[in-house]
């Protein structure tokens, strides 16, 4: 065993894994990544399909974000956000309100997003808006309001106990139950899985096939109505746009997010939009798959595809382009202006962080930026779009394949024992565990969500690896699954 290897089964608990499991098997330890490409200890090669969980935009060792980097490092790595500001993180702020309001809308109600909190990873993002949500509500409302949140059934917003208690995956209520608040959940738009969908099953995403009549959005408005009846509406509606992840890819249809913001709205509840998986591009071009000559600016954030403007915008994981932990909470003057006062009325927002607006997370961020707006970098977005497209196809071909989900260059493949009714895998079969070690073997590293194989690569990824990483996939369906366990 490597020695490195060694060290780590000695010496690290890793996060989300069964460590009885991970010490029974030497690890892969990555020493060097180029582009889409990393490399081992051993020296093997894999295609990161994965982007890192789901951090790295623009690949590994990317020359000007190193260039970024390296110019902040021979100013300053760091000073402290409490009582100073800094060069980078007041001009990065300046960019997210910036592609934060474009495109803007017409409807003169939708809030301007102004105000930029730092913090460091998506969970601190989320607390932070529950937090300014919370407080704002008493505010206005009354210091004697207790507001409250609902979010989407399966929903994860991270990892911190404001943030798990705005969640809804069993698992984690269950083991942190007595440390928790209480949020109210709604049914989530989970097409291939809804009791409402009557149509059977096709070799399509489901929601392209699906039968229903806005069920999803009916018991939405049901749940507003419902609150409203026991009392002040709810403070915040909390939802990740298009795309739930760590639920287990759960695409939305066309027209469920704007449908359910305005129920919101017209309730009186704020828009927190978790866009730490979603933003930053990856949720691709909206459909135009061809730009043509005409220069057409992409949304970076998921719900600008439907004239979506939050009140809250969370951002994390590719904000520096995988490079640094940072994150960053966008608000309203509205928000901002309920925190001033007089010192002695303590009306301050008490929150922060140490590495708040960290300087070397703030410059890698604008390089980051400064690409992702780059006319040629959206062109190649929407070109890989369209190829993952076109090559998730082959992976029909498989009787366990019972849904392929993909909304812009985030992809979830759902393993089922047999497609025709959608009978899931018992748990202890560890299928999705078992794909991803199999693809590993074959030099394609990515992570499961349960029995949902996640694709995500990094923008950069060449036609070329995209073959061979769905390649991975569809041959790794087939040894796990054409064999006994």
């Amino acid at each position: 065993m490597h020695r490195l290897a060694q060290l780590d089964r000695t010496y690290v608990w890793h996060p989300f894994t069964q460590m009885r499991d991970w010490l029974k098997r030497e690890p892969i330890v990555i020493l060097s990544g180029k582009g889409a490409v990393l490399r081992d200890a051993a020296g093997r090669e894999y295609l990161d399909a994965n982007a890192s969980i789901w951090t790295n935009l623009h690949g590994h060792n990317h020359p000007r974000l190193n260039a970024a980097l390296r110019r902040q490092l021979g100013k300053i790595a760091h000073s402290s956000a409490l009582g100073l500001a800094n060069e980078p993180a007041s001009q990065l702020a300046a960019q997210l309100v910036r592609v934060a309001n474009e495109p803007r809308r017409t409807a003169t109600r939708e809030p301007h997003l102004n105000k930029v909190f730092f913090s460091d990873d998506g969970s601190t993002a989320l607390e932070v808006a529950l937090k300014l949500a919370y407080e704002f509500t008493r505010r206005t409302r009354g210091p004697k309001s207790r507001p409250r949140f609902l979010s989407l059934a399966g929903a994860y917003h991270g990892d911190t106990v404001g943030a798990v208690s705005l969640g809804h995956i069993d698992l984690f209520h269950q083991a942190y139950g007595g440390l928790l608040f209480r949020s109210d959940q709604v049914m989530a738009p989970y097409c291939y899985r809804c009791r409402f969908n009557r149509a059977q099953p096709e070799r399509a995403d489901a929601r392209e096939y699906r039968r229903c009549r806005w069920e999803c959005v009916t018991r939405v408005e049901q749940q507003f109505r419902a609150r409203k009846k026991r009392g002040p509406g709810y403070a915040g509606f909390v939802f990740e746009p298009l795309m739930q992840g760590a639920a287990g890819m759960i695409p939305q249809p066309v027209g469920w997010l704007a449908r359910v913001t305005e129920l919101a709205r017209a309730h009186g509840a704020l828009l927190i939009a978790d866009e730490v998986m979603t933003g930053f591009g990856r949720t691709g071009g909206g459909g135009r798959l061809a730009l043509g000559r005409r220069s057409v600016a992409l949304p970076l954030f998921a719900s600008q595809h439907e004239g979506v403007q939050p009140d809250f915008l969370c951002l994390a994981k590719g904000l520096t382009g995988g490079y640094l932990p940072m994150a960053a909470t966008l608000t309203t003057q509205s928000v901002f202006d309920a925190f001033l006062g007089e010192y002695e009325e303590f009306k301050t927002f008490f929150h922060g962080h140490s590495y708040t607006g960290n300087q070397l997370g703030a410059a890698t961020a604008l390089a980051s930026l400064e690409l992702l707006q780059r006319q040629s970098g959206q062109s190649a977005r929407i070109r890989l779009e369209h190829a993952l497209t076109r090559e998730l196809q082959s992976l029909w071909s498989w009787p366990w394949v019972g849904d392929i989900r993909q909304v812009g260059l985030i992809a979830g493949v759902e393993l089922v024992r047999d497609w025709r009714p959608r009978t899931p895998f018992a748990l202890r079969e560890r299928v999705g565990i078992r794909v991803c070690e199999a693809m590993a073997r074959r030099g394609v590293l990515t992570r499961p969500v349960g029995d949902v194989i996640v694709l995500m690569p990094p923008y950069c990824t060449t036609l070329t690896q995209l073959r061979r990483m769905i390649a991975a996939l569809h041959d790794a369906i087939g040894q796990v699954l054409s064999s006994p366990v």
